[in-house]
């Protein structure tokens, strides 16, 4: 499993997570909820190993290895994936080769070329995307729902035991939440990866159904439940949340 232990993060000097725990088994969705500066991305990006964050204490394991010191591409190897909020657009470089020579990087030999461009093109027909996007460059010129949609690929292709998704819903219009919800599910349920989900909303949780929602204020986990405690967000808000937190 994924496991937080009592995680503390800063910025600048600044204490943004105060003590989480939390655990993701494979096959699990978690949804983590809360309001605007509660702490979700910053815990998103501590636990992917964005050196802008200081884990003050506490530690991030992965199947039983420590892995709260080491670099961003050493988790990855250890299977964690990180989809963006906001992914960056990168002109001259292809979809293809982005995801040739992140997979490569993965493996203790790279991938023959034909090899991996039949692995690809598995993936766009899981996908139901078409094989030229992946002759486009990175996330340039894409859409909103595109570059969440190349996001899921990426999480396809690289097959990741753990995920965290980033406010993956974030800009996205309804057509595009469905396409990109349905991506989620369709990945994985194939690959019965463990999913961490960021999002303010309840609304991607009506088409990828969490299986645990934990809500966070002021850098704390103040209350975990099943999908019931979602839809009480979007009924009553943050404000018994904060209260709580308070306490």
């Amino acid at each position: 499993m994924l496991e937080i232990k009592d995680l503390e993060v800063s910025i600048e000097g600044e204490k943004i997570v105060k003590g989480v725990n939390l655990e993701v088994k494979p096959g699990e969705i978690h949804a983590l909820m809360g309001p605007n500066g509660s702490g979700k991305s910053t815990l998103a990006h501590s636990l992917m190993g964005n050196p802008q964050y200081s884990i003050d204490a506490g530690k991030i394991i992965i199947d039983g290895e420590e892995v709260t010191d080491e670099e961003a591409d050493e988790r990855a190897e250890e299977g964690l994936f990180l989809a963006f909020q906001y992914p960056s657009e990168i002109s001259g470089i292809t979809v293809a080769e982005f995801l040739k020579e992140a997979l490569d990087e993965r493996r203790d030999e790279p991938m023959g070329s034909s090899e991996f461009r039949e692995h690809l093109r598995e993936k766009l027909d899981l996908l139901d995307m078409d094989d030229e996007y992946a002759r486009r460059y990175l996330n340039e010129g894409f859409s909103g729902g595109e570059k969440k949609r190349n996001e899921i690929l990426q999480m396809s292709v690289l097959e990741p035991k753990y995920t965290v998704l980033d406010e993956i819903d974030s800009g996205l219009d309804i057509d595009a939440l469905k396409v990109v919800s349905e991506g989620i599910n369709t990945v994985a349920e194939e690959q019965e990866i463990g999913l961490l989900m960021i999002t303010h909303y309840q609304r991607i949780l009506d088409y990828v159904k969490p299986d645990h929602v934990h809500v966070m204020v002021d850098g704390k986990i103040v209350e975990s439940g099943g999908p019931e405690l979602a839809h009480r967000l979007e009924d009553e808000g943050y404000d018994w949340a904060k209260e709580q937190a308070e306490m």
